[in-house]
């Protein structure tokens, strides 16, 4: 699974970078996402692969908090680029004239630097935070990897301001990106239900469509596992949504996009040097 993320994200990324007809907004976005895909891969699963070879699970204290400060900041990461998406196909189907002008590359830039900078400031408020919680019980966690609440699960401190800190940020950084995608893409459904051929339907929900698998399985598990309290959190099921979302998700991003995206497997096969689609 390692080894087909890193491959899938990385033929996705130079696909987009060598061909200058990807290099639109919808497609930077896309790379933007496979890089931090592959990002959040490497941050989990070499320890996960180096535990299970020498059978020697253990990780220092300070290496514990960044793999949880990267953890966090690249599925922020992730989170926020999922809503810019999802804007940038509102604009594309419902303003389609206004497109170029909205869209425009600087806007592009900083929506994305923005996405970056959110995403490490929030992750770093909660690592500042978990770094001053006491761990006095058992220091063994129940996870694979350091996860937030199976670090709380141990603490012996109070933990309340971490818990509150943990919300807000949950809402802000989940429940506002979701609700940025859910508009969005009412108001695409809107827009598709008045297209009078049956062709263009169909050409606009397939383009949207490899977009929504993505989301809906992105945030599925992230719901599923941080809006609780850590009182009720469930290690078994924590590991299993775990699972989805650091590989899972990566690994199936690059099929999702490029089988159902006509643009990505000509770049790939361009890329890859067959003839298939290789210009005249």
């Amino acid at each position: 699974m390692y080894l087909v993320t890193m491959l899938g994200n990385l033929l996705i990324i130079l696909a987009i970078g060598s061909d200058s007809r990807l290099h639109m907004p919808m497609y930077f976005l896309l790379a933007n996402l496979s890089f931090v895909d592959t990002c959040v891969t490497c941050t989990i699963v070499p320890k996960v692969l180096v535990n299970i070879h020498t059978q020697h699970h253990t990780i220092s204290y300070t290496g514990c908090l960044m793999q949880m400060y990267f953890f966090m900041a690249l599925t922020l990461l992730d989170d926020f680029l999922l809503a810019v998406m999802a804007y940038d196909r509102y604009v594309a189907i419902c303003l389609p004239l206004h497109y170029t002008t909205v869209m425009c590359p600087q806007r592009c830039l900083l929506l994305v630097a923005t996405s970056w900078l959110c995403a490490s400031l929030l992750a770093f408020s909660l690592t500042l935070l978990m770094a001053q919680v006491s761990f006095c019980a058992s220091h063994s966690i129940p996870h694979f990897f350091c996860d937030l609440l199976p670090l709380l699960k141990l603490a012996c401190s109070d933990t309340h301001i971490f818990q509150v800190m943990m919300f807000a940020e949950a809402a802000l950084s989940g429940v506002v990106p979701l609700t940025c995608v859910l508009v969005s893409y009412a108001r695409i459904v809107h827009t598709i239900l008045r297209i009078p051929s049956a062709g263009g339907k169909h050409k606009v929900f397939s383009t949207c469509g490899s977009h929504l698998s993505v989301v809906t399985l992105f945030y599925g598990t992230l719901f599923l596992v941080y809006f609780q309290p850590s009182s009720s959190y469930s290690a078994d099921t924590g590991m299993v949504a775990s699972v989805v979302y650091t590989m899972v998700t990566p690994m199936l991003n690059p099929f999702i996009y490029s089988l159902r995206n006509k643009d990505i497997k000509q770049a790939l096969w361009r890329l890859l040097g067959c003839g298939k689609y290789s210009n005249p």
